[in-house]
């Protein structure tokens, strides 16, 4: 299985400019509301229609601008799971699920019970979309998608429109589908959570351009680029004044660093994610005294927000600890830990 994607789409304002390639898998594309990720959903569907570019899925051209080639939608063989799940709301699940079934009704009837049992919604054909949970609208969407036979699936923020309780139940539903469906899927969010737990490669896209591309565990442990960095999470980022190979200057923090990783003429910024840095009880190298500003507790974790205890217009700075442990005196920035970026 692959899809290649290459295309740009110019709005009013804003030029979508997308590049990247799967192969096998769940890729993933992450970024902030009202980058083109669901634009980019919809031109791979065949639902919108980029100004230029190519679209290639298992070696079949469903879009190429300079060869006047645009597959219809219908003709495409793509899942599409929307963020309302887009069933019919007049039509009973037995109906929506019977529309993609070709043959006759009493064919049609073996199939719907064989995916109603497999999806565990035995009992439910005859109910409304609007008589069943939005787990249960979810479940009817996937098994609809894939009595169509599809090449590729895409899911467009799947799991925005749910509580917690309900999200996590339906991850997980969600990650065992996956697994069984076992061609390629092509996942939307600006969850940097959903995209680690589901996709094993990732874009990461932002302003309408897809900036890189790689293994998502790689991406989260080095992003290369401080739009990355801000992406995957990391709220401490710096910019540096470079004074040696393995030396820095943190502007925003008012400290000098030493780091593991040699320090590229191109680096601009460092970044630190709050839960690697390390609370000390004494001053050292890569030590900061803190100044506390703020505690935020969650349920399971402690936020502690400080500024450079020695600087008064240092910038702030976020700790993730357990909630059991104490407020420290001093931070370290682990050195192996400094992420260097462009």
């Amino acid at each position: 299985m692959a899809l290649q994607v290459d295309i740009s789409k110019k709005f009013s304002g804003f030029h979508m400019k997308v590049e990247f390639e799967m192969d096998g898998g769940c890729l993933g594309i992450l970024g902030a509301s009202g980058c083109g990720k669901s634009m980019t959903l919809k031109c791979v569907a065949g639902i919108e229609k980029p100004d230029k570019g190519r679209i290639v899925l298992n070696d079949r051209v469903l879009f190429d601008s300079r060869k006047g080639i645009n597959v219809p939608a219908r003709d495409r063989h793509i899942g599409y799971l929307f963020q309302n799940y887009a069933l019919f709301p007049a039509m009973t699940v037995e109906d929506n699920l019977g529309i993609v079934i070709p043959g006759k009704k009493t064919e049609k009837g073996r199939v719907i019970d064989e995916i109603l049992q497999r999806f565990q919604l035995s009992g439910l054909k005859k109910r409304y979309p609007s008589q069943l949970s939005g787990g249960q609208q979810q479940r009817v969407a996937l098994a609809r998608m894939l009595l169509s036979t599809p090449e590729v699936i895409l899911l467009d923020e799947p799991f925005s429109a749910l509580d917690g309780f309900l999200r996590d139940i339906l991850q997980n539903e969600m990650l065992e589908f996956i697994r069984d469906y076992g061609k390629d899927v092509l996942m939307v969010s600006h969850s940097r959570d959903e995209i680690y737990t589901f996709c094993n490669q990732m874009v990461v896209m932002s302003e309408g351009k897809s900036l890189l591309q790689g293994n998502t565990r790689d991406i989260f442990q080095n992003p290369g680029t401080m739009e990355a960095a801000r992406l995957t999470g990391c709220k401490n980022i710096s910019a540096i004044e470079r004074l040696g190979d393995y030396e820095l200057y943190a502007c925003d923090w008012n400290i000098r660093l030493k780091t593991a990783e040699r320090i590229r003429e191109t680096i601009r910024y460092i970044g630190i994610r709050g839960h690697t840095l390390i609370p000390v009880s004494q001053p050292g190298e890569n030590t900061m005294k803190i100044r506390l500003r703020g505690v935020t507790d969650t349920p399971f974790e402690r936020q502690v927000i400080f500024h450079n205890g020695e600087e008064k217009d240092s910038k702030q700075i976020w700790l993730i600890q357990d909630k059991k442990e104490d407020i420290p005196l001093f931070i370290q920035f682990p050195k192996e830990e400094i992420l260097l970026l462009s």
